[in-house]
């Protein structure tokens, strides 16, 4: 019997120098993961490469407070759909890495921990994957690392006095981490609001630039609106579906949180209630932050998103002659000022740290491989590059909404088993 925490596979013994799979997954997070139980389930030889430990994204570059914004019942990895607790609840941060580690032990996957793939390449027969345990070649190759890999800082930064602390939500675990005093969160998409929440309710002072990120009701109508969603088939659309297709890959997700059950972010709330909301950070001087002018359209903008959904939802409820309880739409509790501040002293506002939620970067360099576009992001069509063989997994809108999610990754690896067995075939009939 393993360890709890010791899931590296049967192949780990054997070593990889020199080794020769059909298959190498490169990532064992969830998307990797899923791939090798449908690889496994099709009897497909592969083995699954790991830089970490399984879960490590999940303990180690979330906050203590952190939860799933999706609902429980929305997990549905293949073979290991969330069948514990409460199905409209939201995992905290320790029960999902829980439920990533449980689903590796579920079937054993051929998985090696602590190895990080330096270099992937081609030498025009198969694939050669350097690693800091040896090479390993593959005649497949799915890249299952996502797509948020170093957390972005804009340069401006540089520009704050060394006295006040910086860190990216990468590293933010709680308020206690940081020093006495006022906070600036830089960034509304899901991490900038959850964050700011948490310093609020520790009851620290917060500073909050807004971005232009939309927002989603938690509840409406007596059910969770990603419920509703998931049941009109909103996340089961392809990105094929969209006109603008790069636009909606690239999207900001809507802002809400599964914490204590569950509940609005309504940053106007926030406002109300004592926290100091801008528009979009422009620049820094060692003594002043200013800010654009456009933080009611940004208020604005995330509302009429939400109240666009419960348009959606409506129109559902009516489609199915549905019996479910009235609501009344919301009301703003807030309006910014019509003088609003459009700079802040620093010195004056007691801010001792910034934390920047501005996302994060791809990093494929390791990669030597021609399979990417301007900004050194995969092209793709539902995770088959353009090089026979080489495919991605796991990243935000690879087809649909939950393709970087647990709600769709599953959908996305069986596709792309599919793929590989194809090619496999046929390599077999040129032979």
């Amino acid at each position: 019997m393993k360890a709890k925490d010791d899931l590296s596979g049967h192949l780990l013994a054997g070593g990889l120098d020199g080794r020769h799979v059909a298959v190498a997954v490169i990532g064992g997070g969830q998307a990797g993961l899923a791939a090798s139980h449908c690889l496994s389930a099709a009897g497909v030889d592969h083995v699954v490469l790991e830089r970490h430990r399984v879960g490590y994204e999940w303990s180690e570059r979330r906050w203590d407070s952190f939860s799933l914004v999706t609902p429980n019942r929305q997990c549905r990895l293949p073979g290991h759909e969330y069948a514990a607790g409460d199905p409209d609840g939201f995992m905290v941060r320790e029960q999902i890495v829980d439920y990533i580690r449980d689903y590796a032990r579920s079937f054993d996957p051929p998985l090696h921990e602590g190895v990080d793939v330096v270099r992937l390449s081609h030498d025009g027969h198969r694939f050669q994957l350097s690693t800091t345990r040896g090479t390993l070649h593959a005649s497949q190759v799915v890249i299952a690392t996502g797509a948020y890999h170093l957390p972005r800082i804009p340069g401006i930064a540089e520009r704050l006095p060394r006295s006040v602390f910086q860190l990216h939500s990468a590293d933010y675990k709680n308020p206690q981490q940081l020093p006495d005093g006022a906070t600036l969160v830089v960034g509304t998409g899901q991490s900038g609001c959850q964050i700011a929440e948490d310093l609020h309710l520790a009851g620290r002072t917060v500073h909050l630039a807004t971005g232009n990120a939309p927002r989603v009701a938690r509840f409406y109508r007596g059910r969770d609106c990603m419920t509703w969603l998931d049941e009109i088939g909103h996340y089961t659309r392809g990105i094929t579906e969209f006109a603008d297709q790069e636009a909606t890959r690239h999207k900001v997700n809507h802002y809400v949180t599964g914490r204590d059950g569950g509940r609005d972010i309504d940053l106007r709330a926030f406002a109300r209630d004592g926290m100091h909301l801008y528009g979009r950070l422009r620049d820094i001087t060692p003594e002043t932050i200013s800010f654009d002018d456009d933080l009611r359209a940004h208020l604005d903008g995330a509302d009429a998103v939400a109240e666009s959904i419960k348009d959606l939802i409506d129109a559902h409820i009516e489609r199915h002659h549905l019996d479910q309880p009235t609501e009344p739409r919301y009301t703003p509790v807030w309006e910014p000022p019509e003088n609003a501040p459009g700079k802040l002293d620093l010195a004056g506002s007691g801010i001792t740290s910034v934390i920047w939620c501005t996302g994060f970067d791809a990093d494929y360099r390791w990669v030597d491989l021609p399979v990417f576009d301007g900004r050194g992001y995969p092209t793709h069509h539902r995770g088959v590059t353009s090089l026979p063989g080489l495919y991605v997994l796991g990243l935000p809108w690879q087809w649909t909404w939950g393709s970087g999610r647990f709600r769709g990754v599953g959908d996305d690896a069986r596709h792309l088993t599919e793929q590989i067995l194809r090619a496999a075939r046929g390599a077999r009939q040129i032979a």
